[in-house]
């Protein structure tokens, strides 16, 4: 391991320990503020100062086995424990780098998906619908909680776009990485002829800004109108000006709310949907500058880039940014996402394992 890990590795330690003192103190008890990124720093911080422990252990082993080798009586015995320290060493090690890998900051976060409707028509707004319900059905699995914030139904069912909040911890690190064009191959239900055809969806994975960290947002950079809500939703919803649309004048980007009671909880909702795409569009220019010309392995995530393929006749799933294809596209329309999402996860960080090596 090299000297400035160790170093590094040593200072997390010593401030674990500084970390866990702050916490005991009684000022930082009657700072609710503080306490609270005390305690998520402390919770970053133990994995790596528990890895790194086990590793020095490890290295204790190592040299009380060498030392051991010089004792012809016990040669045989402490080869094989020099081995298996040198192999838990190695295990260590590898387990370290990933724990010092740079943090997303944002992996932590609850998250807003938009779905969106591309080429294909009718069976795309279906296929969004499809989508949907896939998500859906990975944070049931997760046990996140799942809230609709705006939906607009096509004619033959599903959905010309919808947005949907998932509630849970670790819900962005899972699927930040689902940005991005999504194509279908299949029959249409319209198509008389059984003829396959190709449509696709647009998806943008935002994290949801902390209340600590909300993006201020100028009063007079917003236009906010009021109209009245259209769908399902009981008669008080399409009898009054309950749904919101909020236009950000600096960017133009807009947002619509109209699945809540009331024009406060759309408004409200709308607000933090716009925040989040603010946060994001943020995030993604800070990365533009960051990468310069280079683009990641796992890709810039936007929209236009395809990015995956759901081909149902085979009754495949191709994710062509790491070369992935899953023969069992029923279990993952049906939420089961783990192994895509995991092998996601695990190629960023073999790049970003490489960046560090370089």
């Amino acid at each position: 391991m090299k000297p400035s890990l160790l170093e590094k590795l040593q200072q997390l330690t010593d401030r674990l320990e500084e970390v866990t003192r702050l916490l005991g103190s009684p000022d930082v008890a009657d700072n609710m503020d503080q306490y609270r990124k005390l305690t998520r720093e402390h919770a970053e911080i133990t994995p790596v100062a528990e890895t790194y422990r086990r590793y020095t252990q490890s290295q204790a082993d190592w040299a009380a086995a060498e030392e051991m080798l010089k004792d012809p009586d016990m040669k045989e015995f402490a080869a094989e424990e020099c081995e298996a320290a040198q192999a838990r060493m190695s295990e260590l090690d590898a387990e370290l780098q990933k724990l010092l890998l740079p943090k997303d900051e944002d992996d932590d976060k609850n998250i807003f998906i938009e779905i969106r409707a591309g080429t294909g028509g009718d069976e795309a707004a279906l296929f969004v619908g499809d989508l949907l319900r896939m998500y859906s059905r990975f944070a049931e699995r997760k046990g996140w909680q799942t809230e609709i914030v705006s939906a607009s139904d096509s004619d033959l069912g599903g959905y010309k776009e919808v947005i949907v909040r998932l509630v849970g911890l670790g819900a962005y690190q899972q699927l930040k990485f689902e940005s991005g064009g999504h194509r279908v191959q299949r029959v249409p239900v319209t198509e008389s002829q059984g003829r396959i055809h190709t449509s696709a969806c647009t998806v943008a994975v935002m994290p949801e800004a902390d209340e600590l960290e909300v993006i201020e947002l100028n009063p007079a950079d917003l236009r906010i109108d009021t109209f009245r809500a259209s769908g399902a939703g009981g008669q008080h919803i399409n009898k009054t000006d309950s749904a919101v649309r909020i236009t950000h004048l600096p960017s133009g980007t807009v947002v619509e709310c109209q699945d809540g009671r009331s024009q406060h909880a759309n408004k409200a909702q709308a607000m933090k949907v716009l925040a989040a795409r603010l946060h994001e569009q943020q995030k993604r220019t800070a990365h533009a500058k960051e990468a310069a010309e280079r683009k990641s392995l796992i890709g810039s995530g936007d929209r236009s880039e395809r990015i995956r393929t759901y081909n149902y006749p085979q009754g495949r799933v191709t994710d062509h940014r790491i070369n992935l294809t899953l023969h069992k596209l029923d279990f993952i329309m049906d939420g089961d996402l783990s192994e895509l999402t995991n092998a996601l996860i695990a190629e960023h960080q073999a790049e970003l394992l490489a960046q560090l090596a370089a």
